[in-house]
């Protein structure tokens, strides 16, 4: 029994339907509902289904509960492959665009005789997004996903990838789970959290029915309304859950009094009442999991298809059992867990022994069958076949990018191995490399702490006699501990090296030698670096391996590039380019670093093309999250230094949605920061670094580069925030002894720390350094960078920013200098000519020069604003109102109104006196006044006196005290 109207949930109904509009006007929706168990989730859904226009397309998948189980995208494969049946498979094929071999690891029959799923997992999400967005301008497009709480992580993984790279499509993702099942630690619950946040996702959360909705309910299904005494029953055994209000109210039921007391038997109330044989095909459908395929029914009954028919018609004219097309499922899934329960010891190796044998035979349905296999067997207690079929899940997995998968079900092999006589012949493999594929897995899954736990084991387990293996294990873990931002990665490729001393020349030497190549390089042991890279590339040169002598190239070209041979390294890294042809992993990283390299040397338009052309071959490859994001991060970063930045924000806010891992993502960090910042939201600049900080700090203690870009931008937003003792701790690693030079990160540093270092003299903030010797090592960093192709704009800043008597940055001439506009065509960044203008105004107003002060801020602004500068803008605004060429309201300044009407004693001050009753109340003395407002010190005690007088105040304290209870005071 079942009411024929929604009752309770007309409004969520409406959202769902406004959800279809947007994603008909191409404005992709995503609708999460959420609800415990009985609340309505499925018929919500239903009800909508049926109300949709012509035209529109709905396609379901349902998650599976087979414990932790689940196969790897599972509801995703059932819902791609009703759109095959919808559009046929040419269609969605091409739909799936370059990626359609991608594809095929989850649909074979889309298979085109390329190899399938080369790339990676960021391919196959891709590959899934274009074909949906394609296939969503031929018809709108609804695809559900039922109990998404039973989700594994793989389908977790790509819908939170559609969620955010779907924007413009005609596509609603409606997706429904069990709130009361995200205990803590469910994998579910981040992704929702996550989801809380876009704007583009609603979330419904269905509540249980009134008392009102129980009675219009219970009226409805019992053809007549209860009385009072029935209705306070109904309510208080079912708390308004539609489900249970419906089971209690079922046709033929006796008073209300002879209900089940239980919710246990309120679940088994229908099938109690079943034949046997009908209560047994149900206990079997039941050990199938929630929805169970007709043929696989047929082959694991036993018993003749005539008697098979006859128990699941009972099944289904009692409410118990629904048809699903080719498929039993049961009315609920909590009617399923109650009949499953009912299972006897025997009946359960029994029937799960079946269904696993049965899904071993079927070849005709590829998919997701290995990992049910290996559920089946580990409840039928076989721990063999639960061995062998949790490895050869493992692999399926593993092929489809399931990498939480792919490692649950590897530790589980790990787990059984001892208990598995001939484990290692079954495996056709050792424990140890069992335990370094799961690792992998591991740490493709995000899980590298854990990763690193069994590569320890497998490296205690090993030892250097193996020397390949060994040498690979140690390799191994230098990658997860640099994923993590963990230092020892050099340490133990040197390890490797050393294992692997003596032996034949290989590819595996010259991996390990590029790889070690690459972290000194990053830790700015350039020397080191291009060393090693020497003897990479002569090792991959001895074994012909091309890649790798384009990898080992491309690394010494950048370590020298950045160490200031700047010809041969651009020479090595062109040989990288010609080596890597036919070969993408190592064209990627050639240009990678070749964009990156022309950034730093200011050739900021060759960047931006070289990088843009790699974006695409990321995309193609599959490594659009990783490599990808890097390009794209190198497409942003000489963008802005072109004051392109309206596109450059575009660009890094791609970037950042794919949600790259840290080490990928830290540079897309830095430069949204100081996009942030200097677009004038310091707010939400901190805001930021406060939420970034601590994936910013692990990869700083393993990249020079992280450090000191960091430590840039974060001194930056702490001395904008007026915090100069916080800004000159970011900044002062420049003066740590010991420390490795890096020119291209030094210069832009160096003259931030200089900006630092004058605003303590200005202020007389006390900073633990000697200022004095702060400045000559300031001044040694710049020397010894001055060969930097970028150099001389950064140095004229910086020598502007220590200028003057005090040391504080008043000197005119060098502010004219750092603006003058045949330094900036030098590779300066765009950003650095209207700031330099900015504070040639600001010495120049210091002086007395008010009229060509305001040419020049005036100058500033227009420069600014033109490039997205809102930061400097702002301060030429904040400069204008201390020179009083504005009012404080923003208002050009003019003489006082006559006859205006007297409000208070504020209103019998001039402009300029608020503005030094506002100094006053921040404590200054009067030459501080003055030199804060661009006045002399006896003009500053004029205007402290008339204060005093016309306020009737007698000293500066009662005066600032009287200012701070002013309403509207604006800070200078």
């Amino acid at each position: 029994m079942q009411s024929s109207s929604l009752i309770g949930r007309e409004g969520d109904l409406a959202s769902l339907e406004a959800a279809l509009s947007r994603a008909v006007a191409g404005d992709a929706a995503t609708v999460l509902v959420g609800g415990e168990a009985g609340i309505g989730k499925t018929r919500l859904v239903t009800e909508f289904a049926a109300r949709l226009p012509e035209g529109t397309v709905l396609v379901r998948g349902q998650c599976v509960d087979l414990d932790r189980d689940a196969p790897p995208y599972a509801p995703l494969i059932a819902a791609l492959r009703a759109l095959v049946a919808t559009f046929g498979v040419d269609v969605v094929r091409e739909s799936a665009g370059p990626g359609r071999d991608a594809l095929a690891v989850l649909l074979p029959e889309l298979a085109t005789g390329e190899p399938a799923g080369s790339g990676g997992p960021d391919r196959l999400f891709d590959a899934v997004a274009t074909a949906l967005e394609a296939l969503s301008r031929r018809h709108a497009l609804i695809v559900v996903i039922e109990d998404l709480h039973w989700a594994d992580q793989a389908t977790l993984g790509l819908l939170r990838f559609l969620i955010r790279v779907l924007e413009r499509a005609g596509l609603v993702l409606l997706l429904t789970y069990r709130s009361d099942e995200l205990g803590r630690g469910h994998p579910l619950r981040p992704l929702i959290a996550e989801l809380d946040r876009s704007r583009r996702v609603e979330r419904l959360e269905l509540a249980r029915l009134s008392r009102r909705q129980v009675r219009r309910l219970s009226t409805e299904l019992r053809g007549a309304p209860l009385d009072g005494a029935e209705l306070d029953e109904v309510v208080q055994r079912t708390d308004g859950v539609p489900f249970f209000v419906e089971e209690l109210l079922r046709g033929g039921l006796g008073p209300v009094e002879s209900l089940p007391d239980t919710l246990r038997e309120l679940l088994l109330a229908r099938y109690e009442l079943l034949a046997d044989p009908t209560q047994r095909l149900l206990r079997l459908i039941a050990a199938g999991g929630v929805r169970v395929e007709h043929e696989l029914l047929s082959a694991v009954a036993e018993v003749p298809a005539e008697s098979l028919d006859e128990a699941a018609r009972e099944a289904v004219q009692a409410g118990v059992l629904l048809v699903d097309e080719t498929a039993y499922s049961f009315r609920h899934a909590l009617v399923r867990e109650a009949v499953h329960d009912e299972l006897l010891p025997g009946e359960r190796v029994r029937f799960h022994t079946r269904y696993a044998e049965a899904l071993e035979q079927r070849s005709a349905t590829p998919g997701a069958d290995a990992a049910a296999v290996s559920y089946h067997w580990m409840a039928a207690r076989d721990l063999r076949a639960a061995f062998t079929s949790s490895l050869a899940a493992m692999q399926q997995a593993r092929q489809s990018f399931a990498s939480a998968g792919a490692a649950r079900l590897g530790e589980r092999a790990l787990e059984l191995w001892e208990r598995v006589p001939d484990a290692e012949q079954l495996a056709g493999r050792s424990r140890i490399e069992l335990l370094a594929e799961t690792a992998y897995a591991l740490r493709d899954a995000g899980e590298s702490e854990r990763a690193g736990d069994l590569i320890d084991e497998a490296i205690a387990a090993s030892s250097p006699e193996r020397a390949e293996e060994y040498a690979r294990l140690l390799r191994g873990k230098a990658s997860f501990l640099a994923n993590i931002g963990e230092t020892g990665s050099i340490e133990l490729l040197r390890r490797a090296l050393d294992v692997l001393e003596g032996r034949p020349r290989s590819v595996l030497r010259a991996n390990v030698l590029g790889e070690l190549a690459a972290r000194l390089m990053l830790a700015a042991c350039f020397g080191d670096a291009v060393q090693t890279a020497d003897a990479a590339f002569a090792e991959a040169e001895e074994v012909g391996s091309r890649p790798r002598m384009s990898v080992a190239a491309n690394i010494r070209g950048i370590a020298r590039v950045a160490a200031g041979d700047v010809d041969r390294g651009l020479a090595d890294l062109e040989l990288a380019g010609g080596l890597a042809d036919g070969d993408d992993s190592a064209a990627i990283r050639h240009l990678i670093n070749a964009s990156d390299a022309l950034s730093l040397l200011g050739r900021y338009e060759e960047a931006v093309q070289v990088a843009e052309s790699g974006v695409e071959q990321a995309r193609l490859r599959g490594v659009e999250r990783t490599s990808g994001a890097m390009l794209l991060s190198n497409v942003a970063a000489p963008l802005f230094a072109l004051g392109r930045t309206a596109r450059a924000d575009k660009v890094l806010d791609r970037a950042l949605e794919l949600d790259p891992p840290i080490g990928f993502s830290a540079h897309l960090q830095r430069l949204k920061l100081q996009s942030t910042l200097w677009s004038g939201d310091v707010q939400r600049a901190d805001r930021l670094l406060r939420g970034w900080r601590t994936g910013l700090g692990l990869q700083r203690r393993i990249e020079v580069q992280s450090q000191l870009g960091l430590a840039a931008v974060a001194g930056e937003i702490a001395l904008e925030n007026r915090a100069v003792s916080e800004a000159w701790a970011e900044v002062r690693l420049l003066l740590e002894p010991g420390r490795r030079g890096f020119a291209a990160y030094d210069l832009p540093l160096a003259a931030i720390a200089a900006r630092v270092l004058a605003r303590a003299r200005a202020t007389g903030t006390a900073l633990p350094d000697d200022p004095a010797e702060a400045e000559r090592a300031l001044r040694r960093v710049l020397a010894g960078a001055s060969s930097w192709p970028t150099a001389a704009v950064h140095v004229a800043v910086a020598e502007a920013e220590l200028g003057g008597p005090d040391g504080a940055g008043s000197e005119v001439a060098l502010w004219e200098r750092a603006a003058e506009p045949a330094l900036h065509r030098a590779g300066a960044p765009a950003a650095l000519r209207p700031y330099a203008l900015l504070r040639f105004a600001e010495a120049l107003a210091g002086e007395g020069g008010r009229a060509e002060a305001r040419l020049r801020a005036e100058e500033a602004r227009s420069s600014a604003a033109a490039i997205g500068l809102g930061l400097v803008v702002q301060r030429v605004s904040e400069l204008e109102r201390r020179m009083g060429l504005v009012r404080p309201s923003g208002r050009p300044a003019a003489g006082p109104a006559a006859g205006s009407p007297a409000r208070g004693v504020e209103d019998d001050l001039t402009d300029r006196e608020r503005q030094v009753l506002e100094l006053l109340a921040r404590g200054l003395s009067n030459r501080q006044i003055a030199e804060t407002l661009f006045i002399s010190a006896k003009t500053a005690s004029v205007h402290v006196s008339n204060i005093l007088r016309k306020t009737n105040t007698s000293t500066r304290t009662e005066a600032a005290f009287l200012a701070r209870s002013f309403a509207g005071r604006r800070a200078i």
